[in-house]
């Protein structure tokens, strides 16, 4: 008896994966709960285990291959090692080269599925009758339509929807790259760019080419911020068992200018600008493969402590490729912090649909005039990027003097000031 392993769910709206890596090859006994592959989205990698202890018989999808959600990618046999052995051959990709799993998705442009007999609920749904007329008569692709209906169905309104929406030029092809001598290709390699870094590319270009940004500049003296730090961090380590950082610090203060402010926590919805009454805190953090953005889910209703443990549990799992889709949905202001790095000054890009991004940098020591005399102080510059549609000048600069209001003398942070 074998028992099937498919690809399991992988988030709200992520349809497909890539198989990238394989730990197991037919013929190798496998336990409960082991890691059997890995896959690779947009966004994370999920593994996916064993649901029973026996042996791999057989290897469906390759390393490679893009499946969809529920597509099998192997067959796992309760018997021996003996009736895996005598199935093991017909999975390698020597015997079965042109094999492909019947609800593996096609690689073109149309959207479509290669869906076998024994599986349809991956092929493409039916659309709205009024909704073929209407792109028929108006000459405008399905591809350019958001469907909103059951399975994935375009509605007549998603198709009136897409028409008034203002057109924009198509950007232009990327210029082939031109031809490399044989002695420079040979000090060269090729590597495809994962899932990964295509969708980074992909949503930082969508973010220049939609939203209206904008960058405004200023500087935080850390000294209150820093004394603070250091009066009470090892009280704060005893009592909470997590170490008190910066980000705790910005993450407040930023959540205080957003309630003074409350566009630059909002998005724009077609015609409609969307404010929220929470704050869903994104934190930007680099990791191997790229850069992800985990969300802190009501980090209003946070304390400093909840909020820096919030941010380590994050970054582990980042580091470690363990944050899942829902650990990142559902920002509305992130945080960018390039100082780790030593930034010095940058201007960070949006993360849509956000309207606004804040971007730390390395604290410096630099000589400022204070009452008359010339001092050293710990200085940061800040840079807030906003969508110029919804945000107005006067709002983007009042947020940003909050923020350094607010560092300058956490004590504001109490009084709600």
């Amino acid at each position: 008896m074998s028992t099937e392993v498919r690809v399991p769910t992988l988030g709200e709206s992520v349809t497909e994966a890539t198989v990238a890596t394989w730990f197991k090859k037919p013929g190798d006994s496998v336990a409960v709960d082991e890691m059997l592959c890995e896959l690779e989205t947009d966004k994370v990698t999920v593994e996916v285990p064993s649901p029973i202890a026996g042996t791999l018989s057989e290897i469906v999808a390759a390393e490679g291959e893009t499946v969809g959600v529920d597509a099998l990618l192997a067959q796992i046999s309760e018997g021996g090692a003996d009736n895996a052995a005598a199935s093991a051959p017909k999975a390698s990709s020597e015997a079965a080269p042109a094999k492909k799993p019947a609800n593996t998705l096609a690689t073109g442009g149309t959207g479509t599925v290669n869906a076998g007999p024994e599986d349809t609920k991956l092929r493409d749904p039916e659309d709205a009758p009024s909704a073929q007329k209407l792109m028929a008569e108006k000459g405008i692709d399905r591809d350019a339509v958001t469907a909103t209906g059951k399975d994935g169905r375009v509605m007549k309104e998603d198709v009136l929807k897409a028409l008034a929406q203002p057109k924009t030029d198509a950007p232009k092809a990327a210029t082939p790259r031109g031809a490399t001598s044989a002695d420079q290709a040979d000090r060269e390699e090729r590597v495809k760019m994962t899932r990964l870094r295509q969708t980074i590319a992909k949503r930082l270009k969508d973010s220049q080419n939609t939203a209206a940004m904008l960058t405004t500049y200023n500087e935080v003296d850390m000294t209150e911020v820093m004394e603070l730090r250091n009066t009470y961090k090892d009280l704060f380590l005893k009592k909470h068992g997590v170490k008190l950082g910066f980000m705790s610090f910005f993450t407040k203060a930023c959540i205080h200018a957003l309630h003074e402010v409350p566009e630059v926590n909002a998005e724009i919805d077609g015609t409609d600008v969307v404010y929220k009454n929470y704050v869903n805190m994104g934190i930007a953090a680099g990791t191997p493969t790229g850069l992800v953005v985990p969300v802190l889910k009501d980090a209003d209703q946070m304390s400093f402590a909840e909020i820096e443990k919030a941010i380590g549990e994050m970054g582990s799992k980042a580091r470690d490729g363990k944050l899942s889709m829902a650990d990142m949905q559902g920002g509305t202001f992130t945080i960018s912090n390039g100082g780790v790095y030593g930034s010095l000054m940058s201007s960070p890009i949006l993360n849509p649909p956000q309207s606004g991004i804040l971007g730390m940098h390395k604290i410096q020591d630099r000589p400022m005039a204070i009452n008359g005399q010339v001092v050293i102080r710990p200085m940061m510059y800040l840079a807030l990027s906003y969508d110029h549609r919804i945000v107005d000048g006067k709002g983007a600069v009042t947020f940003l003097v909050r923020v350094k209001e607010a560092l300058e003398d956490p004590r504001r942070l109490l009084m709600d000031l």
